[in-house]
């Protein structure tokens, strides 16, 4: 989808039962009675992507896919290692239909070792990573290891999918790359994607020897950077340097903290967490959340309330950003999507389509890669397509 964003004629393959996330509902969008509805869940990854329904497991649908990928940049699959070649596509044979080939393999635990064959799952994943381990809140005050509230495995991994497919890409047209004109096979897994981003926690379980603990929303190695309860509900507040700690303290009407020894420095403040945070918890109860944020907006101290998700896209900074885009629908008529979240001043992203019905773009797609009306009617008799 990002890549889509950025240009890309995205086609998505699809089984002739459709993308699981078709069903990942309630909630749902379209009619079930006139077979168009649709999870919430697929509608937000697959805007302005072309759907092309293909039994690969056809020879004549392996004959069309085929056809795609000769003429390919990219090749995207998500299949368990072994199994695309198993269809009649793999690595020596996809060189030999195009040797520029972009091919990302994403798994659940990479390509080798002795997991390389299980299924990979988010939620799996979360857990087996370390993740779970250090969210949520600590044990003293009654936690357990929690997911994160998005599918943030997968969207990592496709985070880091797209990036590394952009490396493959620049450096298949630099004329000083060794991938120079040649495409190459990219393997990333959700297992390593999610180790990847524990990085600091990550960082001091290799400096300390011992695994970190949850905090709940405190940080780990910058304090105060937590919430706190007031009088009427809650902020969060980050103290993310020294300059200001101390506009932090004098707009919380604790001026003396500034200055007391215990507290000097972010290394003071973390080794005297408990007791920093016993005196600033009993300040916030004093005032209202309100009362607070405007005091931390008059000192340039970064704070928050807690927003839900509508109230986060209603913010007037989500609107200036142009963070919820309107679509059309063919089926579903107006819909609303996240928008990308860059801006590019030459080359800006194009407008989002609206994520493709089950094989909307089937007939067009086949005549692209040069299949008659006549040829394209058999495969639909087939159902092959």
């Amino acid at each position: 989808m990002l890549l889509a964003d950025l240009g890309a004629d995205v086609v998505k393959v699809e089984p002739p039962e459709g993308d699981a996330t078709r069903g990942w509902g309630p909630p749902w969008v379209g009619s079930e009675k006139d077979g168009s509805r649709t999870a919430a869940y697929y509608l937000a990854v697959n805007r302005s992507k072309r759907s092309l329904r293909l039994d690969l497991h056809a020879a004549a649908g392996a004959a069309v896919l085929r056809r795609l990928l000769a003429d390919a940049d990219v090749l995207v699959e998500n299949f368990r290692p072994g199994a695309l070649g198993r269809l009649g596509f793999g690595d020596a044979m996809l060189g030999e239909l195009n040797p520029k080939l972009v091919h990302l393999a994403i798994s659940g635990y990479g390509p080798t070792g002795p997991d390389a064959d299980r299924p990979g799952y988010d939620f799996v994943l979360q857990a087996e990573a370390g993740l779970m381990s250090i969210t949520g809140l600590s044990d003293e005050d009654g936690g357990r290891p929690t997911k994160v509230g998005v599918a943030i495995t997968d969207v990592v991994t496709g985070l880091q999918g797209a990036v590394a497919i952009l490396a493959a890409v620049a450096g298949r047209e630099r004329p000083e790359s060794p991938a120079h004109e040649v495409g190459q096979r990219i393997d990333v897994s959700l297992l390593g994607s999610t180790l990847a981003i524990l990085v600091n926690q990550a960082q001091n379980a290799f400096v300390t020897g011992s695994s970190p603990s949850r905090r709940g929303n405190a940080h780990p190695n910058i304090v105060p950077y937590e919430t706190f309860d007031t009088a009427d509900g809650e902020v969060a507040v980050a103290i993310g340097s020294e300059r200001q700690w101390p506009r932090f303290c004098e707009a919380l009407g604790l001026g003396e903290l500034a200055v007391d020894p215990r507290f000097a420095t972010n290394e003071n403040r973390v080794d005297g967490r408990i007791a920093l945070r016993s005196i600033l918890a009993e300040r916030f109860l004093t005032k209202v959340s309100a009362d607070w944020l405007a005091r931390f907006t008059a000192a340039d101290v970064p704070a928050s309330g807690i927003n839900d998700v509508a109230a986060a896209f209603a913010m007037p900074q989500s609107q200036a950003l142009g963070m919820k885009v309107k679509v059309a629908h063919p089926a579903y008529g107006r819909t609303f999507q996240v928008a990308p979240p860059f801006a590019l001043s030459v080359t800006p992203t194009r407008a989002p389509t609206a994520p493709p019905l089950l094989g909307e773009q089937s007939d067009e797609i086949l005549a692209e890669v040069g299949y008659t009306a006549a040829e394209i009617k058999a495969l639909h008799r087939a159902g092959v397509v």
